[in-house]
């Protein structure tokens, strides 16, 4: 795509992601690269960022990229580990901090003629995360911002569009990193801000186009956003040359196949249903361990999809709804680049005697992007706006062995929960939601017999991207009438609990 773009140099930062996401926000595409695969193509990106890090630019083995093809001849913004990088490495001073310096801080100056401040006051509030700090500038560097802790919070280099600042403008604490960094891109690199869904949409279409020409597409839906969006996208490129399959593999909520499949019929696609229920639960039979349960689930439906994608004649493509998070590179906690990639929903990891070439539209895209994009196709938003739900379904909710009991059991539960989430007007505030089925049963009292039946948890988590979660709380009225339904109308479960974990240290599901 012929938009002007921005490389982001990631040193194993936890907020690497979240300064694409910021870029993004201020429609301008970027990509994210390991600091030690700088491409071979950096002529072509207008600006560069360096990430912050967990490493001291002290140590051993910090992080030490060759940047003479990025110093001096591109709009370079670096932050944090990337401000003490150029300080330490270019005849400046990088120490131990006496305190380690994290959280909540404040600017208290600003050199007020620099265009890289406009529109942001003395007083504002930015993210502090490092252990060093900058005790002198490096040669030819301009002290621009101080804190009251952090004399040296923010920098450029004489002679370039070098800036350097030692707080994170990508987090949501920083008040006004947002404007900082248009600031920077668009007033200092100019950098043009064309990166929208519309156009996404049009240039995405016209290279599927002439990738694909008049070949067969098979794509796996999940009923998800990302899959659904990628079909809606690649049935405007090919038509009907797209085939879509949807596996019931009996671990979906309560009458999600066919819902589903109601929806998908309505959006014009061209979809088979394939009830494949039985199948899942016999390899499932007897299997309790998370991980065993993920790869009985993957090899099944492998063998199911495979079987339906044989009886397509003469189909060469294999569409996937792999979006950018799944395959960034990022750096490991020891430095060396490690992969990140995670196989998507069901359809990840297709062994190869499937003998098909694999098409992903949306593996540029962040997931808040990805429903922009599904906004501008005209997809409905009750479709974008569902939370996101585990590629094995509900056998990651059920602890312990899975039978078709327990399935209905959590079924009737999570419908119970996601309706009364709806109901109560609460639904688009949770990030994600759903229900547990524990392996343990409690005593009860039920008309004045005793009972000894299962306990459910409840879930419900706020998030941006289910990297970090905090648990919702929601209204006790809401959770005591969701309780009393649950145990009056859901057979063989008699105690309610409500999960206020959040992650870390938790995860959002309990498998």
């Amino acid at each position: 795509m012929q938009h002007n773009k921005v490389l982001i140099l990631d040193f194993g930062s936890q907020y690497t992601q979240l300064i694409a996401r910021r870029v993004r926000e201020l429609n301008i595409y970027c990509e994210i690269h390991p600091y030690n695969k700088i491409p071979t193509t950096v002529s072509d990106y207008n600006a560069v960022i360096l990430s912050g890090s967990p490493f001291s630019v002290r140590g051993e083995d910090a992080p030490h990229p060759d940047l003479s093809q990025i110093r001096g001849k591109k709009p370079l913004l670096a932050v944090c580990y990337g401000a003490q990088y150029l300080a330490h490495f270019s005849g400046g001073e990088v120490a131990p901090s006496n305190t380690r310096e994290y959280g909540r801080a404040n600017l208290s100056f600003i050199k007020k003629e620099e265009a890289f401040f406009d529109n942001i006051n003395e007083g504002s509030q930015v993210w502090m995360s490092h252990s060093d700090t900058i005790k002198h500038l490096p040669e030819n560097g301009i002290l621009i911002a101080s804190t009251r802790d952090v004399k040296n919070a923010a920098y450029r280099i004489e002679g370039e569009e070098t800036y350097a600042i030692q707080f994170h403008p990508e987090v949501y604490h920083s008040t006004d990193g947002k404007q900082l960094l248009e600031n920077f891109l668009v007033h200092i690199a100019g950098v043009n801000q064309d990166w929208t869904p519309q156009s996404f949409v049009e240039e995405t279409v016209e290279e599927l186009q002439n990738k694909l020409g008049n070949d067969k597409v098979v794509l796996g839906l999940s009923g998800g956003v990302d899959s659904s969006v990628a079909a809606v996208l690649l049935h405007k490129a090919i038509g009907k040359n797209l085939y879509c399959i949807f596996v019931n593999n009996g671990l979906l909520r309560k009458n999600e196949f066919e819902s589903v499949l109601k929806q998908y019929e309505g959006m014009g696609l061209n979809v088979k249903g394939v009830d494949a229920s039985k199948r899942f639960l016999d390899a499932l039979a007897g299997i309790d361990d998370p991980e065993k349960k993920r790869k009985a689930i993957g090899n099944a439906f492998i063998e199911v999809f495979d079987d339906e994608a044989h009886q397509i004649k003469d189909v060469t493509w294999l569409a996937q709804g792999t979006i950018y998070p799944d395959v960034i590179e990022s750096v490991s906690a020891t430095g060396g680049p490690s992969a990140t990639i995670k196989s998507h929903h069901n359809v990840g990891g297709l062994p190869d005697f499937m003998k098909l070439k694999v098409v992903e539209p949306l593996k540029a895209l962040f997931k808040d992007e990805v429903r922009r994009v599904g906004a501008t196709l005209g997809i409905n938003p009750e479709l974008l706006g569902r939370h996101p739900f585990p590629g094995p379904g509900l056998a990651i909710r059920i602890l312990g062995d899975i039978t078709a009991e327990k399935v209905r059991i959590l079924q009737e539960v999570d419908a119970i929960f996601i309706n009364g989430l709806r109901e109560w007007g609460l639904y688009d505030k949770v990030w994600q939601a759903g229900a547990m089925l524990l392996p343990v049963n409690s005593v009860g009292v039920m008309g004045d017999e005793r009972t000894y039946e299962k306990c459910v948890a409840l879930r419900a988590v706020e998030s941006t991207d289910g990297m970090t979660a905090d648990w919702v709380n929601l209204p006790y009225e809401f959770l005591q009438k969701t309780s009393n339904d649950i145990i009056n109308k859901v057979k063989g479960v008699n105690r309610v609990v409500y999960d206020i974990s959040s992650k870390p240290p938790a995860t959002i599901e309990w498998e």
